[in-house]
């Protein structure tokens, strides 16, 4: 096997039969590699990052200097607007962080109570369209000239 430059490039060629086979002559890890990912990873700004560029962003005076801080970091201007957003929230301070995932279980009083409110919200529904029903019956009755005994809700009714 002879090792020669190529004629073309400055590799050096590995000689074997009648195949040049080109082989780098020093390894070169620095090169980024030419793949682009399936799928890019997002990038995920932390709350105190955040909060030092909106902070920053307050202090720029000069025009184009907010710019110049988002290209320097690589962010948009919706991202600053919202960050601005809930800085003014105070959503944005260190020791706030939003828990993701499922909310916690119910305990069994609270979820009774929950039942006991969506059926009596539901009792109320039913007493409002019945008092409403009643209300037109008496007024029909009246028209016709039907005369409705007086009842009183505290005699109970036989």
């Amino acid at each position: 096997m002879a090792r020669k430059f190529h004629p073309l490039s400055d590799r050096r060629v590995v000689v074997t039969r009648e195949l040049d086979v080109p082989m780098p002559a020093r390894k070169t890890n620095h090169l980024p590699d030419p793949e682009v990912p399936d799928k890019p990873k997002r990038r995920t700004f932390t709350a105190d990052y955040k909060l030092a560029i909106v902070r920053e962003a307050a202090v720029c005076k000069e025009p184009g200097q907010i710019g110049a801080l988002l290209r320097r970091e690589g962010l948009y201007d919706t991202q600053l607007c919202a960050w601005r957003k809930l800085a003014a929230a105070g959503e944005l301070t260190a020791f706030t962080s939003r828990q993701r995932g499922r909310p916690p279980q119910q305990d069994a009083a609270s979820k009774e109570l929950a039942r006991l409110q969506r059926e009596n919200a539901r009792l109320q529904e039913r007493l409002r369209k019945a008092e409403l029903i009643i209300d037109v019956q008496k007024k029909i009755s009246h028209l016709l000239g039907i005369e409705q005994p007086p009842m009183s809700l505290d005699e109970p009714t036989a």
